[in-house]
């Protein structure tokens, strides 16, 4: 049970913060009240709480290009000083060759917007796609607004489906979120009335998080909207979230006048005013992962405060941008990776390097800190309440078990509960404690769902979910000790790849798997449900270890201390309080409280002996395999479907 307290200033505040704290939702009523108080600092609090909560002591950014092939555009918007006709002489029009001149093999993220030419064909867009992909595996390619998409649609007579399939094969992974600007029917005829509005908008992004590409959403704010518009803006889009849980991020853009001639209250907006939307963002959108401080817009100075009022996401390097600088941004035109790293320390956060998914790449500690992982997962909430939020020597990093694994090998990771699979690995270098994740029967959230019998999987094709790492030593365990089945094949698939009903049996795990079960998708309707740790014990009767928490050889002692006091500290606060504390991470997953208590408290956090000889026992299984696997007598295929995984 969280002790976090706050005192305000204001204090029509206080009702707010004690929803917050129980994981209510917020009211359009309560963000009104939200932007009209006095208490900047009382919003930012509650704001970085939240922001703590989901991402710990990250704050992300990537290494990125944006693109902009063309300025040439059909519409004429008002607020737009980037646009120009074919006749301009400040038109420009880049060749695919230009555009992959400006890529690197290091960048992990393209980000294309442009104008909507009037003459360019279909094959131009999905060919710069596919170049830039041929020649650039290793980047991904985030692009083409609700706008673009909408204008191939009417231009090339296609669907949005289809223009959004075809985006996919040509290797689109992600959207931006732009052209959103308000969701205000009364803004967009007087500022912009040639671009497709909020129903179309949501329709393109809909369709796009049905096909598996996720997508950001914009708020173009500080120009002609109210207040009241601004929060019906993010209601709409956690309304949206809710139903397809495909947004990535919110980013809250302020408005450069430029010369577009719209009358505003000042010339740009006030970094009070940037830092209580940034704050307001956060608090409203509780389904969004991440709010982003976009440095392009805000100025490095102002984005290092917000990382203290909700934001936990900078953007990233960007290179050359047009768009924003065209309006008069007055931010320097590139921030280096050192410069980002620098910026995130002075707010006091931990840098995460991360991809255009938010998977972490690398991790930027000061030398002092030392890095805990924060496992994302509903089951592992009872670990981190009693770690201190301004800590001078831990700082926390949501990582999920595959990407910890990865991290704590990098040598980037001072604790955290490790997968026993990587535990194993790592041991000459980690030291475990007496606290982990194990279950003694239904673990509920390490789940097969399979269309036939464990007998019947021979020859059959297995999706396991990117994010496992002993879950998958597990289930080969079990498929070939215990039922004997030795052909098979195993693809690691990315979260967001949804199409698992081309195989023959999925594996998922933590929230995913509690998503699936409370949220029965259609593939899940014809399919069985295998609880891999209650196959375990019913074949053992011993207990299964998912996890065990271990500390780095040679942390210091004043950081090890820290780390064991708050670990108790935590899972005493924990105790009897299971459902009040994971609730409001059970409310994202459709649980109640009642749920979220009977699910944690299956759980063993501090082991015993049993626990011990379980882990011993599971290392001997699959030590068995591993033999068997050297001499060639197994070794089931592994197939990633995604290169960069």
């Amino acid at each position: 049970m969280s002790s976090h307290n706050l005192s305000f200033r204001d204090p029509a505040l206080q009702p707010i913060w004690e929803k917050v704290r129980s994981g209510e939702r917020l009211s359009k009523e309560d963000g009104l009240i939200l932007f009209d108080s006095s208490d900047l600092i009382g919003v930012g609090r509650m704001a970085n709480y939240v922001a703590r909560q989901k991402s710990g002591d990250s704050v992300y950014f990537v290494l990125n290009r944006k693109l902009e092939p063309t300025n040439i555009c059909v519409l004429s918007c008002k607020f737009c000083d980037f646009a120009v006709k074919p006749d301009s002489p400040e038109a420009y029009e880049m060749t695919v060759a230009e555009m992959l001149s400006k890529l690197r093999p290091d960048l992990h993220e393209v980000h294309i917007t442009a104008g909507l030419h009037p003459k360019w064909p279909w094959e131009f867009y999905t060919g710069m796609v596919r170049d830039i992909k041929t020649n650039f595996p290793n980047v991904d390619v985030k692009a083409f607004t609700a706008v673009e998409i909408d204008f191939f649609s009417k231009k090339f007579k296609k669907t949005h489906e289809q223009v959004l399939r075809e985006l996919w094969d040509a290797g689109l992974r992600t959207m931006p979120g732009g052209g959103a600007e308000v969701f205000s029917e009364r803004v967009r005829k007087r500022l912009f009335h040639q671009k497709i509005g909020a129903k179309a908008w949501f329709e393109v992004h809909k369709t796009a998080h049905r096909l598996g590409i996720q997508s950001n959403v914009t708020l173009l704010y500080g120009h002609i909207e109210t207040l009241e518009e601004r929060i019906e803006h993010m209601l709409r889009v956690r309304e949206c979230q809710d139903e397809t849980h495909g947004f990535l991020s919110f980013i809250p853009l302020a408005f450069q006048p430029g010369n577009t001639g719209i009358k505003t209250r000042n010339d740009f907006t006030s970094a009070i005013d940037d830092l209580k939307t940034i704050a307001v963002s956060r608090l409203m959108l509780d389904n969004v992962p991440h709010i982003k401080a976009y440095w392009v817009m805000l100025t490095a100075e102002v984005a290092t405060i917000a990382l203290n009022f909700g934001a936990d996401d900078m953007d990233g390097t960007v290179g050359e941008e047009r768009i924003a600088h065209d309006a008069g941004a007055i931010s320097p035109m590139e921030l280096a990776k050192g410069k980002l790293v620098s910026i995130i320390h002075d707010a006091g956060k931990l840098p995460v390097e991360r991809d255009v998914w938010y998977k972490p790449l690398a991790i930027y500690p000061k030398k002092e800190w030392a890095v805990v992982s924060k496992m994302p997962y509903l089951n592992s909430v009872p670990f981190y309440n009693g770690f201190h939020e301004y800590s001078n020597l831990v700082k926390l990093a949501p990582l999920v078990p595959r990407v910890f694994g990865a991290l704590a090998e990098a040598g980037n990771i001072a604790a955290g509960p490790m997968s026993l699979r990587d535990y194993m690995n790592l041991s000459d270098d980690f030291e475990k404690l007496d606290y982990g994740v194990a279950v003694k029967g239904k673990a509920n959230s390490v789940l097969l769902f399979s269309k036939y019998d464990w007998k019947e999987l021979e020859g059959k094709r297995i999706a396991i979910t990117s994010e496992t790492s002993t879950s998958v030593e597990l289930l080969r365990v079990l498929l070939e000790k215990r039922f004997g089945v030795l052909d098979y094949e195993l693809h690691r698939i990315h979260p967001t790849d949804l199409s698992y009903d081309k195989f023959d049996a999925v594996l998922l795990i933590g929230d995913q798997a509690l998503q699936a079960v409370h949220s029965a998708p259609q593939w899940a309707h014809t399919t069985r449900v295998f609880d891999l740790a209650e196959e375990w014990c019913s074949w053992k009767e011993m207990p299964f270890v998912f996890a065990v928490w271990a500390v780095r050889k040679g942390t210091p002692d004043a950081a090890r201390n820290e780390i064991i006091a708050s670990l108790e500290r935590s899972l005493n606060n924990a105790s009897g309080h299971f459902g009040e504390l994971g609730r409001e991470h059970g409310a994202r997953l459709g649980m109640s409280e009642a749920e979220v208590s009977d699910y944690l408290s299956q759980f063993r956090y501090r082991f015993t002996l049993e626990e011990h000889a379980a882990m011993a026992e599971f290392e001997m299984e699959h030590e068995s395999l591993s033999s068997r696997d050297n001499i060639g007598m197994s070794f089931p295929r592994m197939r990633e479907s995604i290169p960069s995984e």
